[in-house]
């Protein structure tokens, strides 16, 4: 049982515990009805490199200060995570949940038991789940969409899924449980280090497309290989998000297929309420040619008022460079723009006419650019340029070890 490895923190010292332990289930409950729950139950690292614990509960019930602190001596494993999701079964009122289980073994067992709990929480508007390194796999994951899918009030939703053995059948199924969560206005997946191919890029991509309401979604791939056919689906299903107002994609170290990428970013164009966009493309191999397609997506988002865009270590040349300086001149909007172009291959005529462009950017306050590693000479000559653009409140500029 869980209850066997949680204790009172009152009662922790020296190794020794005095009191009985916290038990979970019906017991769990307030006598008033618990609207916000917060549990954490993991290890953590100081600055000083050693190893301590997080205090695993904290219960807040409506105007009372946290009832519980309890201390963990081991992993929650299967058992444990089941036991929480029978004593949050019971807790039909609540709103907000956090749950941090980083690193505790919980596999497939613990995982379905733990959302079969979560799937009765129907009043549920805001969830935050700390699920990274774990071995949940493709069954546990699909568990946890089928339980996300019957929380239909749920509004804010927070997914930390990395190092979990998850594959393509558990991310479709992932997708279709969120595709259910129709009143999701935002939505945080982070799916970094695990066996993600097309398919299951695809099926995700098929649920979020029926996540209509959505206005700010963060997504978090990486290593992993995701092909045409995934690129295309995942696309696919963001086109039809066209209400989305803040999109953040890290794709870093992911392969991107060109002709892939010219049809991601077609039905990226159709999101033209954009106003918050950032995109994490280092080390994909983009050249001149699919720069272009990137260019043409930006012209479109007319909308666009910040900018974080991450192209170091690809194949950008100046002919690239132009095409991608003059579509930004036709987001007009634009006031806060992060442009790193480090390690490329650039020269001075390149990297001028970029400024040049972003010059025409009248609205344009606040320029962050990074031109490291590349064929510039001539620098202190780009700073000047871009000092004439006397709307610039804020320039930085990141030349051949140098940073104005």
């Amino acid at each position: 049982m869980l209850a066997s490895h949680l204790y009172s923190r009152s009662s922790v010292q020296n190794g020794a515990s005095s009191l009985p332990p916290i038990r979970f289930g019906p017991s769990l409950l307030p006598r008033r009805p618990l609207v916000t729950f917060t549990f954490l139950h993991g290890i953590f690292r100081n600055k000083g490199g050693g190893i301590g614990f997080e205090p695993p509960i904290s219960l807040l019930r409506p105007s009372d200060s946290p009832t519980r602190v309890a201390q963990p001596f081991f992993q929650i494993g299967d058992q444990g995570a089941s036991d929480l999701g029978s004593g949050l079964g019971y807790c039909t009122n609540l709103s907000n949940l956090t749950l941090k289980l980083s690193g505790n073994e919980i596999g497939s067992e613990g995982a379905s038991g733990l959302c079969y709990g979560l799937g009765k929480c129907t009043n549920l508007s805001n969830l935050v789940l700390y699920l990274e390194e774990n071995q949940i796999g493709d069954e546990g994951i699909s568990d946890l969409g089928s339980g996300l899918g019957k929380c239909t009030n749920l509004s804010y939703l927070t997914l930390y899924l990395r190092f979990n053995q998850i594959c393509a059948v558990g991310t479709s199924g992932l997708g279709s449980g969120l595709g259910k969560c129709s009143n999701l206005q935002s939505l945080k997946l982070d799916l970094q280090d695990n066996q993600i191919n097309g398919e299951g890029a695809s099926g995700l991509g098929f649920g979020l497309g029926k996540c209509t309401n959505l206005s700010n979604l963060t997504l978090y791939f990486d290593k992993y290989q995701i092909d045409v056919i995934g690129q295309l689906g995942l696309g696919f299903g963001l086109g039809k998000c066209t209400n989305l107002t803040n999109l953040t994609f890290n794709f870093k170290q992911l392969y991107i297929d060109s002709q892939a990428a010219s049809c991601l970013g077609s039905d990226l164009a159709k999101s033209t309420n954009l106003t918050n966009l950032a995109l994490n493309l280092e080390k994909k191999e983009i050249g001149d040619t699919s720069i272009q397609i990137l260019g043409f997506v930006l012209s479109n988002l007319t909308n666009l008022s910040n900018l974080t865009l991450n192209l170091s270590k690809n194949q950008i040349r100046d002919e690239g460079v132009y095409i991608l300086g003059s579509d930004l001149r036709k987001c007009t909007n634009l006031s806060n723009l992060t442009l790193n172009l480090g390690f490329n291959y650039l020269n001075y005529q390149g990297a001028l006419d970029l400024c040049y462009n972003l010059g025409q950017l009248t609205k344009l306050s606040n320029l962050t650019l990074d031109l490291f590693k590349n064929k510039i000479t001539r620098s202190n000559n780009l700073k000047l340029k871009c000092l004439k653009s006397k709307r610039l409140v804020i320039l930085k500029m990141y030349i051949d070890d140098k940073s104005w």
